[in-house]
């Protein structure tokens, strides 16, 4: 399933694919030469397909379908239904194709049920979640990646700052998607999945698990055999970042052979959101707003 991929941690300081756009109006936020925003045009996410093609695939050893592997492109039938946020930097002399340097795939509720259903359901049983909170509008995140010279503080910043803004701006009350741990062998992170079981796993009405029979067991370790510290540092930076922020974990793991990962689901509602967090990037987005 998706790779998840930023690592660099990041602690604050205190229906259709997007048509074009002729104007600046849909940038959500700027440091220095970045600014981050959806992408306009057809053009501008096979761009987006190319940079998660060389992170995931060249860098990571997914192995795609045969049509992606030729295109060299990270594509599947979801792109056309998500939005996509780009992390751009203006500084790069060319094409738009050479100044996308990080990206993520955004889902909509409402899109996503008039499309078949959210991608994460391949994996995850994320329907009686959504059953219980029927008041609630979900959002997923996915195929998050940024190219290796950019996993810097003031980029993962901005992809924050794009799904805050988006989050707003439709209406969202809960964000919710896989992230990865490196290798097809959950065992080789039995400290830090067990830590996530005994610590942050979503409970009553955010329970969620694994597809029964994808399911591979967290609880690896006993709580009082784990050091907190360590698993800590053994969790990737990405999952790390959604912990801080305030979100749980569901039950199980899924391993993703073609991708190469072992996946788990984050769960996200807004409402869980650290102030912390809000207060950095502002309740109505506006931190790095232009």
């Amino acid at each position: 399933m998706a790779i998840e991929l930023l690592n660099r941690e990041v602690t604050p300081e205190t229906n259709q694919a997007p048509a074009p756009t002729p104007d600046n109006g849909d940038v959500f936020g700027r440091i220095g030469t970045l600014e981050t925003r959806l992408a306009r045009s057809e053009r501008e996410i096979d761009a987006a397909q190319a940079v998660r093609y060389r992170v995931f695939v060249e860098e990571m050893n997914a192995t795609l379908n045969p049509d992606a592997m030729r295109l060299h492109r990270d594509v599947d039938a979801y792109d056309a239904i998500c939005d996509h946020l780009l992390v751009i930097d203006n500084a790069i002399e060319g094409d738009i194709e050479d100044q996308i340097v990080g990206t993520y795939r955004l889902l909509r509720q409402e899109v996503a049920l008039a499309n078949g259903g959210f991608y994460s359901a391949s994996e995850f049983d994320i329907e009686p979640l959504l059953a219980r909170h029927p008041d609630k509008q979900f959002m997923e995140l996915g195929r998050s990646c940024v190219l290796p010279d950019y996993r810097t503080k003031r980029t993962v910043e901005l992809l924050w700052q794009g799904n805050w803004a988006y989050s707003l701006k439709h209406g969202m009350n809960a964000m919710f998607g896989c992230a990865s741990f490196p290798g097809v062998v959950p065992e080789e992170h039995a400290l830090a999945l067990s830590f996530l079981y005994h610590t942050v796993l979503a409970k009553g009405e955010w329970a969620v698990s694994a597809r029964p029979e994808l399911h591979q067991e967290m609880n690896l370790m006993p709580l009082e055999g784990i050091n907190t510290r360590k698993a800590l540092s053994a969790l990737p930076p990405l999952i790390k970042g959604y912990l801080r922020l305030g979100a749980m974990i569901g039950d199980g793991a899924v391993v993703d052979r073609a991708f190469n990962t072992t996946d788990v689901l984050v769960v996200l509602p807004i409402a869980a959101i650290s102030d912390r967090y809000i207060n950095y990037y502002g309740a109505d987005a506006g931190r790095f707003a232009s």
